[in-house]
């Protein structure tokens, strides 16, 4: 099947997806806000610039785009009709790049959380969850 896009739009359309500020990472660093809690971003000095860390919780949150990292959702288990061998490749290199960065981060004795595009339109449960996870006041107190 055929692209329905020109080369020129398609390009444009592949520039315009960005790989940090994104929506649900801004949802997600809404919600940690409101819940109290102090972060950094995108720390270069880690393994894969994870999107947030809480250096004094020793807490890492990586936020995933459902398609790009294929969670087990509907929007990760799409498949593009065209060039779907290249964008399988692609999509199964991230999650191969994923668990080398969580093993990674794990080893130097950090906690982390994946949160999924999916999770975060839910920011209330998106709310418990981070809390429970040790994210709050309430839970540093």
């Amino acid at each position: 099947m055929a692209d329905t896009l020109t080369l020129a739009q398609r390009r444009k359309c592949m520039a315009a997806i960005r790989g940090k500020n994104t929506t649900p990472e801004r949802i997600v660093r809404s919600v940690l806000h409101r819940l109290g809690c102090r972060f950094a971003l995108h720390r270069a000095d880690l393994p894969g610039k994870p999107d947030i860390v809480m250096p004094a919780r020793g807490l890492i949150v990586l936020v995933h785009g459902c398609y790009w990292h294929m969670h087990d959702c509907k929007r990760g288990r799409s498949t593009p009709a065209t060039n779907a061998a290249f964008w399988r490749s692609k999509r199964e290199r991230n999650r191969e790049r994923d668990r080398r960065t969580l093993a990674a981060l794990r080893c130097l004795g950090w906690r982390v959380i994946v949160v999924w595009q999916c999770q975060a339109r839910d920011a209330e449960r998106l709310a418990r969850r981070l809390a429970s996870c040790g994210c709050g006041e309430r839970a540093h107190a």
